[in-house]
């Protein structure tokens, strides 16, 4: 193969998978991804906005804050965990692809497969836990310790409801890497990346 078709492969990959149409219900998961993504957004700019105020009544006022700081933490873990479905859409979590690059083509599609499976299997139990911890805060009326006293049923809800989109969106992509993409298009690789180069011939 010559240079110049090594270097066109990924685009001409690119182009077949952009004819490729997912089932309507992951692409409404896809969606559903997206707007939390947003939120997450939100949750950070609203948690950057209220450090600047929490620094101008402190530094410019002088007087002492009440919840900016605890507000801030929760905003911030929120952002965290609600964002895991979108990052996990555009493949953006770190990731070691050192290990499909050396396989052989015809073995990289069944360990996407295991990797995706032992990915879910983790997540479902981190929804497992978080459900029991947030139903243990809204039952048993937790708050936090200090002024504000902020319930604290709201941010443990962000655990499951976090890695529960997040395993819906891995379920979406086992989809996908088991038998989603037809042959001969992009298809997911291990670690979010799609095989581009699964078209290239040696």
């Amino acid at each position: 193969m010559t240079s110049s078709n090594i270097s066109n492969a990924p685009a001409a990959s690119a182009t077949a998978g952009a004819d490729y149409r997912p089932p309507v219900a992951l692409r409404a998961l896809g969606a559903v991804s997206t707007l939390f993504g947003v939120i997450a957004a939100l949750m950070i700019l609203a948690s950057v906005l209220i450090t600047c105020h929490m620094i101008f009544v402190r530094g410019v006022l002088g007087q002492s804050t009440i919840w900016q700081t605890e507000a801030v933490i929760y905003l911030m873990i929120g952002a965290t965990l609600l964002g895991l479905p979108y990052v996990q859409k555009l493949r953006g979590h770190v990731g070691v692809d050192l290990l499909p690059h050396m396989l052989p083509r015809s073995l990289r599609r069944p360990l996407a497969v295991l990797v995706m499976v032992a990915t879910i299997v983790m997540v479902a139990a981190m929804v497992w836990y978080g459900w029991e911890m947030f139903h243990q805060a809204w039952r048993r009326g937790w708050k936090s310790e200090s002024v504000w006293a902020f319930p604290l049923w709201i941010t443990y809800l962000s655990v499951p409801l976090g890695f529960g989109l997040y395993l819906l969106q891995l379920l979406a992509d086992l989809w996908f890497a088991a038998f989603g993409v037809p042959a001969g298009r992009v298809m997911v690789a291990m670690a979010g990346h799609f095989a581009s180069d699964l078209e290239q011939t040696h």
